[in-house]
């Protein structure tokens, strides 16, 4: 079975792999470079920022984030010789308001890798000593990790540039999906190429409302700006990592440490500006006031997918027979990522699936076109 992967983000450079293993060959197909966007701009973080602020659906898909990403950098590494990093610093969390949810979440929702612990300033201390003395209390989970982003997107692509049943399109906008009989029989490239495939994946992230017209149903998500800030410190200099009021730091191995992030609706811009990243670095500094010490070496944005209640759309796209959903993550794209690749695959293979996948059908774009998709304030 051939299959053709709109979008060469995470979710569409780990859908080809779990089609890989079941046989397919597969064509990807994006408008830039292979894992140029959101994939690449994101922290990396291997669960939800606050798992109790989003909808079950997101939680049950995050949950296997950390778990794929270990078994799919075992299976990589020793072909691409690129590590994804998967750093296991656990995580701190000062925000008050969220302290009894947060410490009873595991136990509620029978999820072991949230267990959390209640953390006065003396053990801070212990876990992590440059927490500002402010802070007299947080929560700790302490099995949280995240995985480095650009050394997962690089893998992903060294990987799939060298399998013999996957060829990568890069620069190739698609213009038109030829539909004939509720069937795509041919996607048209920017050059006028028409490229045939038994089934096409949409895993087009943050334009994937640009479908609405030619699929004739309303396709709501937008495009919501995060900017991000780069520190350089030394090795393994930030023991966790830290959050407070959806500000977050993330510690990479090498002393690298990602902080963010921002919330805008500026359609696809992807600017930075001083103001946002003058509060970003405020906000970062509140936690840990050393960092002043050290240089911010980058700053950057990316656009997430937003889509009502962050849930994103999987599986086969209404009216279409061979037309396939991976994409409306927001937030979450990289910690939900592994899962969300897996269901795909096992709804196109028809096998009995790991998740529920009536949470996810795409047939809910009937109704979530009239609910709208700037719901993000509402969850975070």
């Amino acid at each position: 079975m051939h299959i053709a992967i709109i979008g060469a983000g995470v979710s569409g450079l780990l859908s080809a792999l779990e089609l890989l293993e079941r046989g397919c060959s597969v064509s990807i197909f994006d408008q830039q470079q292979t894992g140029s966007a959101a994939s690449w701009a994101g922290g990396g973080i291997l669960s939800p920022m606050y798992p109790w602020r989003y909808a079950k659906a997101v939680n049950a898909l995050a949950r296997y984030g950390k778990q794929g990403y270990l078994k799919w950098n075992a299976l990589l590494k020793p072909v691409t010789g690129i590590d994804f990093e998967i750093h296991e610093t656990g995580m701190l969390i000062f925000d008050e308001d969220d302290s009894d949810i947060g410490l009873n979440y595991a136990s509620v929702h029978q999820d072991p890798m949230q267990q959390a612990l209640y953390l006065q300033h003396a053990q801070i201390e212990q876990v992590n000593s440059h927490i500002s003395p402010k802070f007299q209390q947080a929560i700790y989970f302490p099995q949280l990790a995240n995985v480095r982003n650009p050394r997962l997107l690089q893998s992903l692509n060294a990987y799939l540039q060298q399998h013999p049943r996957v060829t990568i399109f890069e620069h190739s906008p698609i213009t038109k999906l030829n539909i004939e009989q509720q069937r795509i029989h041919a996607i048209s490239t920017k050059d006028g190429q028409q490229h045939h495939a038994d089934h096409v994946v949409l895993a087009t992230g943050a334009w994937s409302a640009q479908w609405s017209k030619q699929l004739e149903i309303e396709i709501p998500v937008t495009p919501v700006q995060g900017q991000m800030l780069l520190f350089k410190t030394p090795k393994d200099w930030l023991p966790t990592m830290c959050m407070n009021k959806v500000m977050y730091l993330i510690p990479r191995q090498d002393g690298h440490i990602v902080c963010g992030s921002s919330m805008r609706q500026c359609g696809f811009d992807t600017q930075t500006n001083a103001e946002t990243l003058a509060h970003i670095k405020a906000s970062c500094l509140d936690m840990v006031p050393e960092l002043a010490e050290f240089p911010i070496i980058q700053s950057w944005a990316g656009l997430r997918p937003s889509s009502p209640h962050g849930v994103p759309y999987i599986g086969k796209m209404p009216n279409i027979d061979n037309l396939w959903a991976n994409f409306g993550h927001f937030r979450n794209g990289l910690c939900m990522g592994p899962a969300s690749a897996q269901l795909l695959a096992e709804l196109m293979m028809g096998e009995t699936t790991s998740y529920n996948a009536a949470d996810y059908t795409p047939e809910r774009l009937y109704q979530d076109a009239f609910s709208g998709s700037d719901q993000y304030t509402a969850i975070l």
